[in-house]
């Protein structure tokens, strides 16, 4: 079993996403006294690099009108970069 900060680096994430994780019920753990504890096969299972795909209304222009950089791609492609 691994605790909440072990958990985050391992998925490269921050520890305070992990507890959220595990609020949501999205990531089941244990607690021991203070401190939740988290099976490994829960992490395998856990798809932490889907993205949700942007809301529509989304700004797609700067205040200048020039375009925004495609912000999604540049997370997937930096978290397939391992």
């Amino acid at each position: 079993m691994l605790t909440v900060p072990e958990a985050a680096r391992r998925l490269r994430r921050n520890p305070e996403t992990v507890r959220r994780w595990i609020r949501e019920g999205r990531l089941r753990s244990t607690k021991v006294g203070t401190q939740h504890l988290v099976e490994e096969a829960d992490l395998d299972q856990l798809r932490p690099d889907v993205l949700l795909p942007a809301p529509d209304g989304w700004w797609t222009e700067s205040h200048t009108g020039e375009p925004l950089p495609d912000f999604m791609a540049v997370l997937r492609r930096q978290r397939t970069e391992h």
